[in-house]
């Protein structure tokens, strides 16, 4: 709930991973715990949150999903929820694999990047004016995020570049035309953060799976939109939150006035 200070609160969890081995319930349990005493404006999955895509996995993921108190629950696929054509069940339980959110501060935009029975992903051609239309919709000011499951820049210890979406460089290039602030991801359990021009490209580890890569830790993203500044923590379920980052956010100027301002030269 937006405080009075007019700061809106992102929750970002990620690859949740139910009916894998590696699933730790009391992890995700605590993590929605911390969120409702958190009380967010949005709360954002970025994929994975099933095993292997069956139903009984996504209406397990729906009860342990369903306390969670907050009214704007955006919920996306990833590559292991697409696994046995397990988006149709996605889309009986979650809705539509493409939805956006819009009010008086933030502009949110999130996209399938899942190909059924494949780890890796795209987000395709075809949707890129989609993306764009969705952002042409914000109020003039608003903090615009996009979100996706694959990674949009490579991750230090991911692997091969495999990791990204194929057609990376077309989708930051129609994130960036949009004017977009910030996108999140998920996909490799890794957490990260990149500067992009002036957008940030923030991807969260596993928030409830014990496969994990070297020291890292399962955690989550909080996200602190202000007037002025932007602020990213990471919180570990049960244990610390720390600060990511915390930048001033800059006045963007379109396309268009860019242009008007050269000929008036």
């Amino acid at each position: 709930m937006t405080d009075k200070k007019g700061e809106t609160v992102i929750v970002q969890i990620s690859d949740i991973h139910v009916g894998e081995e590696h699933f730790v319930p009391s992890l995700l349990t605590r993590c929605i715990d911390e969120i409702n005493e958190l009380g967010p404006d949005v709360v954002i999955i970025t994929g994975d949150l099933t095993a292997n895509g069956f139903r009984r996995e996504y209406d397990t993921v729906k009860n342990y999903l369903s306390p969670i108190k907050c009214k704007n629950l955006i919920v996306q696929l990833g590559n292991h929820d697409s696994r046995n054509v397990g988006y149709m069940h996605f889309e009986d339980i979650f809705g539509s694999r493409y939805v956006s959110f819009n009010n008086n501060k933030i502009t949110i935009v999130a996209a399938d990047s899942s190909e059924p029975d494949l780890d890796n992903g795209q987000i395709g051609r075809e949707h890129y004016d989609w993306i764009k239309s969705e952002f042409s919709k914000s109020n003039k000011g608003n903090f615009k995020i996009f979100a996706m499951h694959h990674h949009l820049i490579s991750v230090p210890n991911t692997g091969r570049e495999r990791n990204i979406v194929n057609d990376a460089g077309d989708v930051l290039e129609t994130v960036v035309d949009a004017g977009v602030d910030l996108v999140l991801c998920g996909h490799k359990h890794v957490p990260y953060l990149w500067r992009v021009e002036d957008m940030l490209v923030v991807t969260s580890g596993t928030v409830s799976c014990l496969r994990l890569r070297g020291k890292i830790e399962p955690s989550y993203n909080i996200i602190y939109v202000r007037d002025k500044e932007i602020d990213i923590y990471r919180r570990y379920p049960f244990d610390k939150v720390e600060k990511i980052v915390g930048i001033k956010r800059k006045e963007k100027k379109s396309k268009l006035c860019d242009k008007f301002i050269e000929e008036k030269k």
